[in-house]
């Protein structure tokens, strides 16, 4: 359904750091850089036939995280949940919520960990058992 999902940042080399280490556990690699024609610096991460991206704010205001957002990150495992989780933290970001684990709803039983990053933006490391 998406084709990417891009974010704010107010610090490119700091996004870069951590981008790089906690998509790196999902098998994306390090960032393509790219800077548009108006200056900004932005980070492109491309898996999975899907892109996640980075821009310094374009209109040259400060980047700001959006209260509510999530954007879920698919893992092989709950391995994998736990990794992203506390590679993110290492690399500058904060956990939230639960600790990564198992948690139970209307979807059945599901492998997760929030954590924000560096500039805000909430993160999901998600597993669903098959």
């Amino acid at each position: 359904m998406f084709s990417h999902v891009m974010v704010g940042s107010n610090d490119i080399e700091r996004s870069k750091r951590f981008y790089d280490a906690v998509l790196g556990v999902l098998g994306a690699g390090e960032a393509m850089e790219n800077r548009n024609a108006a200056g900004q610096m932005r980070l492109f991460y491309r898996h999975g036939g899907a892109s996640f991206c980075v821009t310094e704010p374009i209109d040259g205001e400060p980047a700001t995280f959006a209260n509510g957002g999530t954007i879920g990150f698919k893992c092989e495992s709950p391995e994998q949940v736990t990794q992203f989780h506390d590679v993110a933290v290492a690399h500058g970001g904060t956990s939230v919520e639960d600790p990564p684990g198992p948690r139970q709803g209307a979807l059945g039983t599901m492998h997760l960990a929030y954590v924000r990053d560096p500039d805000g933006h909430k993160l999901c490391a998600l597993h669903r058992p098959k």
